[in-house]
């Protein structure tokens, strides 16, 4: 078992601020709630699992990919989280997946690439965690 995890402090009530960070060290970040629903410097929750979506997505694609003979050049993913604000509590609504490659070998075909790319969005860790949202989206593209 592999277990990695993340850290937040926070100072304050609803409007007070705080920190989240990474076991490896690399993530060191503010947020608020100005940050998270206002738009301020910062990040937040959302963003984060955006991240870590798109970062899981492309590695699991990229070894599809290359299970199936095709040469990965270059993934650029992009992973939208939308959170409703109006709901109480608010709620993550949907998450839109974006990916772009530029994939040779193999005869790949734009219908290969977008038939490996769904089977990435159901079977990546992160889009399995991700689960009880209620809409996730892919547009792929050949590069």
């Amino acid at each position: 078992m592999i277990n990695q995890f993340g850290k937040a402090q926070w100072t304050g009530d609803a409007k007070g601020h705080g920190s989240i960070s990474t076991k490896s060290g690399v993530v060191e970040a503010p947020y608020s709630v100005g940050s998270r629903f206002e738009g301020q410097k910062g990040t937040n929750p959302e963003e984060l699992i955006g991240a870590a979506h798109a970062g899981c997505y492309t590695m699991f694609l990229a070894i599809v990919l290359s299970q199936h003979g095709h040469t990965v050049e270059d993934l650029h993913t992009t992973s939208t989280v939308t959170l409703d604000p109006s709901q109480q509590p608010p709620v993550i609504t949907k998450i839109a997946v974006s990916v772009e490659g530029k994939v040779t070998g193999g005869n790949i075909t734009p219908e290969d690439f977008q038939k490996h790319a769904e089977f990435a969005k159901a079977n990546c860790p992160v889009s399995k965690a991700l689960g009880a949202i209620g809409e996730m989206t892919l547009e792929a593209k050949l590069a």
